[in-house]
C-alpha cells in the first residue's frame, strides 16, 4: 500500500469518529538528495499523505563505497528522505550520524543501517520499511526502481560519454547538455510503487535538484514519463535557483524546465515555480567565488508562452549551513530556498487547480 487509508489518515490527525473526515492532501515528491530532503521536511507540516520517490543512480561518497564492497542499492537519499520524513529527533540525529575516523569514517550511521537491512532481508524496500517503523516515518520513501543502475551521459556525434553519477556530477561537460542523452545502465524499469504513487497523487511535485544526476536519472526511468502523462495530478516543477559551474551556465528558468520535460519524453508541466527574488550582491559574490554559479536568470517573455504556469514568488532563504547528514566530501550552496515558502505556495497551487476544476 503506497498511502495511507483514509480511516488511518482520520486516526492520525485525531477525528476517526468523525464520517466527514477529509482525507489529507497527496503529494508526491519527486527527487534525491537535499532538495527533496529540504522540500520534505517542509511539506510534512501540511500534510503526512507524503510518498517520497527517490533516485537511485547516486555513487559517490558513503553510498557509492557501500554499493563497490558490498552491491547493495544506494542507501544515502533514502536516508536524507527517511530523515525529512521522521517526528523522532533523536533518531533522526542517530541516522545522521558520520563517523569522523576509523573503519566508519565518511559513513553515516543511517547509510550503514539500511545497508545491514537489506543484506539481512535480501530486500530493500523491506529495510525501508524497517528503517521507517524506527523513525516513526509520515509518508512513505520509494525507490525510484530497484535495479541496480550506473548513471550515463552520452554525446554521440561526439563521441564522448560519462559513466557514473559521481564523474558526470564532478565534469565540466565540454559539449552542450542538452545534446546528450542521459540514460541507466542496464536499462531500469520503474518500481510499481513510485508510478502508483504518481498516479494516485492529488499533486506530484519534481523538487530541485542537480539537473542531470539528480532529477534526469530520475525521469529517465523507463514508466516513469508516462505516469507523469496519466496522472490527473497537477505536476509542479520548483526550478533551481542557481546555476551548475560547468554544466548549465547561463541555464534560465525556461531552459531548466525544457530540460525536465525532455527527460520526461513529453511537455507534462503544469506548473513551474520559480524564484524572483535577488541575493544582495555581496551573497551573489560570494556564491560566484565560491562554487562559480550564478543565480538562475528569469525570462518572463518564453515563461508567459510556455504550456505550464510559471509562477514567481520571494523563496530565498537566508545563508545556509550544512547539516549533519550532507553527503561528503561536498560543497553545500551558499543560497538555498525558502523551503517553508516554497511548501506554502504548492499549497496554494493545489488549491488553485482543485478551484479551477470542473464539478
Amino acid at each position: 500500500m503506497v498511502w495511507q487509508s483514509d480511516k488511518e489518515t482520520a486516526k492520525g490527525i485525531g477525528v476517526v469518529n468523525d464520517p466527514f473526515a477529509r482525507t489529507e492532501t497527496r503529494i508526491a515528491v519527486i527527487g534525491g538528495g537535499t532538495g527533496s530532503f529540504t522540500l520534505l521536511s517542509a511539506l510534512k507540516s501540511h500534510t503526512s499523505q507524503l510518498a517520497a520517490i527517490v533516485s537511485m543512480a547516486d555513487d559517490g561518497g558513503s553510498t557509492g563505497v557501500l554499493r563497490d564492497e558490498l552491491g547493495v542499492l544506494p542507501p544515502g537519499d533514502v536516508r536524507q528522505c527517511l530523515v525529512a520524513l521522521s517526528d523522532s529527533p533523536k533518531v533522526r540525529d542517530l541516522f545522521n550520524y558520520r563517523f569522523e575516523e576509523g573503519t566508519f569514517s565518511g559513513h553515516s550511521f543511517g547509510n550503514l543501517l539500511l545497508t545491514a537491512l537489506e543484506k539481512t532481508t535480501g530486500n530493500f524496500t523491506e529495510a525501508i520499511e524497517t528503517a521507517s517503523d524506527i523513525l516513526r516515518v509520515h509518508g512513505v520513501v520509494i525507490p525510484a526502481t530497484l535495479d541496480n543502475v550506473r548513471l550515463k551521459m552520452e554525446w554521440e556525434a561526439a563521441s564522448v560519454t560519462l559513466h557514473g553519477e559521481r564523474i558526470i556530477d564532478a565534469d565540466a561537460f565540454g559539449h552542450d547538455p542538452r545534446t546528450a542523452t542521459l540514460s541507466l545502465t542496464p536499462s531500469a524499469a520503474a518500481n510499481p510503487m513510485a508510478l502508483r504513487a504518481i498516479e494516485e497523487a492529488d499533486m506530484v511535485v519534481i523538487a530541485p535538484g542537480d539537473l542531470y544526476t539528480s532529477l534526469g536519472a530520475l525521469l529517465v526511468i523507463e514508466g516513469i514519463g508516462d505516469a507523469l502523462m496519466r496522472t490527473q495530478a497537477p505536476v509542479v516543477y520548483v526550478a533551481n535557483l542557481v546555476t551548475k559551474k560547468g554544466q548549465t551556465d547561463g541555464f534560465t528558468v525556461s531552459d531548466h524546465a525544457a530540460e525536465i520535460e525532455r527527460f520526461i519524453g513529453e511537455p507534462a508541466l503544469d506548473y513551474v515555480l520559480y524564484n524572483q527574488q535577488t541575493p544582495s550582491e555581496e551573497l551573489a559574490r560570494r556564491y560566484e567565488a565560491t562554487e562559480g554559479a550564478r543565480v538562475t536568470a528569469v525570462d518572463r517573455e518564453v515563461l508567459r508562452a510556455a504550456a505550464y504556469e510559471a509562477v514567481g514568488g520571494d523563496f530565498l532563504s537566508a545563508m545556509a549551513a550544512g547539516h549533519r547528514g550532507d553527503s561528503l566530501p561536498v560543497t553545500r550552496s551558499l543560497i538555498r530556498h525558502n523551503t517553508r515558502t516554497v511548501a506554502d505556495a504548492i499549497i496554494k497551487l493545489y488549491e488553485h487547480s482543485r478551484a479551477r476544476k470542473p464539478d
